[in-house]
């Protein structure tokens, strides 16, 4: 019984690892670097996402969020064009 509960116990601890290896590998297709710029105030975010435009809503709403105060200063940020997008990958 006691090596029984052994192997289990290794194969838990395998499984978690190959777990772990697999969702820190980059399995992101698109990396993107939005920079926007709302009430005077910049700025830049990178993001990834598995499509285009996952990654930019990603970077823009991150750029978004610190340059803009509420939920309505955040709409209307996400509303406006980015300053300038730059693909770091998958492009």
């Amino acid at each position: 019984m006691k090596n029984r509960t052994g192997l289990i116990i290794a194969a838990v601890a395998i499984a978690l690892i190959a777990l772990m290896a697999y969702s820190s590998m980059d399995l992101a297709g698109f990396r993107v670097e939005v920079c926007k710029e709302f009430q005077g105030r910049n700025s830049c975010r990178t993001a990834s996402g598995a499509t285009r435009e996952a990654a930019q809503r990603t970077a823009s709403d991150n750029a978004c969020a610190l340059i803009s105060s509420g939920m309505t200063d955040s709409i209307a940020c996400q509303g406006t064009n980015p300053v300038s997008v730059k693909w770091l990958k998958g492009n």
